[in-house]
């Protein structure tokens, strides 16, 4: 039988793609991999097409069991790789015979893992995507031992080992995210709009795939009473509750909401970042 059998699942691993995107409209959130950037690359080291769906962990990993010949590639936040308990390549094609265990081990930086096999996991798949989402409850359900996951059929060969990827430099102390204001900044005094750009929060424990959620910084003040009717959110919307810290909306974010939004933070790496900042790294907004 070609696929994985889950060993050990980890507090959190779920399968991810690119997301649904197109069903806000239906209520339906995109999802997808928090950490874009790892995601296309573990795809690219095995000659899979980007969309193609792995696994995300967080923060210890995940041990599948081969029960046919694969090969698979670890990158996001790096973490001990080992086969069989030798060893083995992070962010390079890595060949598993049947039988064979992948220890993926905690992260040593960052939060987030990803785990691709050459096929991509062939799991069903829901509105375009088979990404597991966690707020509204489609794709396949999180991983649990002695769930076996189908593997398609393999494309391109692996790159060469000459693409494997660079070291991981030290830690961030530091998560500095790009802000494009509006649509509702004028709905917070000038003060804490300028507060806002110029002080430093830090990652709350209660972040997850849904948001990154702040704390120790200054409180937004509001210049104006009442509430909004919900209006769309958007991947990257910076909302303000009424505790007044923000909140970065990541994939798994509601499709409406009725806190103001003070800002956008743009697609790409800074959002791959955030996927990755530990609680208590410190957090900056600058100016877009």
């Amino acid at each position: 039988m070609n696929g994985l059998l889950v060993v050990r699942a980890g507090a959190l691993t779920t399968v991810q793609d690119l997301g649904r995107a197109g069903y806000a409209h239906l209520g339906v959130p995109r999802s997808g991999a928090l950490d874009a950037g790892a995601h296309a690359l573990a795809n690219r080291l095995l000659g899979n097409p980007s969309g193609a769906a792995t696994l995300e962990t967080t923060l210890d990993g995940v041990r599948p069991r081969a029960l046919a010949p694969v090969t698979v590639a670890v990158t996001g936040a790096p973490c001990a790789v080992r086969v069989c308990g030798r060893p083995a390549a992070w962010g390079a094609p890595v060949r598993l015979r049947a039988g064979a265990e992948l220890d993926v081990g905690r992260a040593e930086l960052g939060v987030r893992s990803y785990v691709a096999v050459r096929g991509g996991f062939a799991a069903p798949v829901v509105l375009g995507s088979r990404s597991t989402d966690l707020l509204s409850g489609l794709g396949p359900p999180p991983l649990s031992a002695g769930a076996v996951l189908a593997v398609g059929a393999p494309g391109r060969d692996p790159v060469s080992a000459a693409d494997a990827v660079a070291p991981p430099g030290p830690p961030i102390a530091e998560l500095v995210l790009p802000l494009r204001p509006g649509p509702r900044a004028d709905w917070f005094t000038p003060a804490s709009r300028a507060a806002l750009l110029s002080s430093a929060y830090q990652v709350s424990p209660a972040s997850n795939r849904i948001g990154l959620r702040t704390e120790a910084g200054p409180a937004l003040a509001r210049a104006r009473g009442g509430e909004l009717p919900s209006e769309g959110m958007v991947l990257g919307a910076v909302q303000v509750p009424p505790d007044g810290l923000p909140v970065v909306f990541l994939a798994d974010h509601p499709v409406t909401g009725g806190y103001p939004v003070v800002g956008v933070v743009p697609r790409g790496r800074a959002l791959d970042a955030a996927a990755q900042a530990r609680p208590g790294v410190r957090v900056r907004f600058v100016p877009c």
